[in-house]
């Protein structure tokens, strides 16, 4: 009598595997695929400022254009999705899952009259208030007199826990300087100065959301810092180093040195060098001075990306206090004035000077 052939455990145990592989692959693909891919009807949905990713998520599948809150909130894990941007949106039933996370993340009105504003990293505000000035058509000297005004910025400080009296103090040129996130924005066709404010603020408090434990205490010194490295550094890892340079120079009673914070004493472009008289110039912004011994700017001197307000809040340790950088952007760390007077010299010799 013939033997009956029993299935290996291991080949049972495959093929079990991937029927559950396919079947878990063919519901993903389900659940994230448009929910009426015929359906064009536009459907308004309105985010809010401060709204929880769960609460946009559960939004969406009430107003019918996802299936699955669980697979939207595993989407923005694995596509590594920091912030979702509040806005007034237009979708359809028809749009992917992937398509709704991207214009979320995006900040995409889907209306062709939208206004699209970009603001770039690095800019100071008269930059800012140009963009805003001119997609708004008003002038830019209108702009930052609204930026500018005290009782809105005591309304805007009881609003964003970011923003603290610092921007008040005497001496600061443009209060909201270095709270503004640079992104590329949509806004309805009626947007006024504050609607546009508004929603950088917001940004600004979705970007600094994972290093609100570090900054709660002094966000004005830590976004100064930022926008300082900003300008000094080209990468998250470099402005590090940077980052813990300024701190040993601080910790030791020396003066920052920066020469971007002279620049922006000044307000004068970066293109051109600084003469002596220009350097020694008194100001609490210019960290060359002398009355600015173991002092930071009086405030942030541009608007940093989040590369920069990153490396304020985790400046890499070392034993260096100068550092300088060649036209091709490579920087070089030194230990003493010598050094760092040794490696300016090589430079110049080799032709890379930023001026030459």
């Amino acid at each position: 009598m013939a033997k009956k052939v029993r299935p290996k455990p291991l080949l049972l145990l495959f093929f079990l595997l991937a029927v559950i592989s396919i079947g878990l692959g063919v519901t993903w693909m389900y659940l994230e695929s448009p929910v009426d891919p015929k359906d064009d009807t536009v459907i308004e949905v309105k985010i809010e400022s401060g709204t929880y990713s769960s609460e946009i998520g559960e939004l969406l599948k009430e107003k019918g254009l996802i299936r699955s809150v669980t697979l939207f909130k595993i989407h923005l894990k694995i596509d590594h999705v920091s912030s979702l941007k509040a806005s007034n949106y237009q979708f359809s039933k028809s749009m992917s899952l992937q398509e709704i996370i991207q214009a979320l993340e995006k900040g995409v009105i889907s209306n062709d009259d939208a206004l699209k504003l970009t603001f770039k990293d690095g800019e100071r505000i008269p930059a800012y208030a140009k963009v805003i000035a001119d997609g708004l058509d008003i002038s830019e000297e209108s702009v930052i007199e609204t930026m500018s005004d005290p009782e809105y910025l005591s309304e805007l400080i009881d609003e964003y826990w970011f923003l603290t009296d610092a921007i008040l103090q005497e001496g600061i040129y443009y209060p909201l300087e270095g709270y503004l996130a640079p992104e590329t924005y949509f806004f309805e066709k009626d947007a006024d100065v504050k609607d546009i404010v508004h929603k950088l603020l917001d940004q600004m408090d979705q970007n600094l959301v994972p290093y609100h434990s570090i900054m709660k205490n002094d966000p004005h010194y830590y976004l100064t810092m930022a926008s300082v490295i900003q300008l000094e550094g080209t990468n998250t890892e470099n402005r590090k180093m940077i980052a813990g340079i300024f701190e040993n120079r601080l910790s030791s009673g020396m003066n920052m040195g920066s020469d971007v914070t002279t620049y922006y004493a000044l307000q004068k472009s970066m293109k051109e060098d600084l003469s002596a008289d220009e350097l020694a110039t008194v100001s609490p912004y210019n960290t060359r001075g002398k009355n600015m011994i173991g002092k930071m700017p009086i405030g942030p001197i541009c608007n940093p990306n989040l590369s920069s307000i990153e490396a304020s809040t985790d400046p890499t340790k070392s034993d260096y206090f100068f550092f300088v950088a060649d036209k091709y952007g490579n920087i070089f760390y030194t230990k003493t004035n010598a050094e760092h007077d040794q490696k300016i010299a090589e430079i110049k010799a080799n032709g890379d000077w930023i001026f030459d």
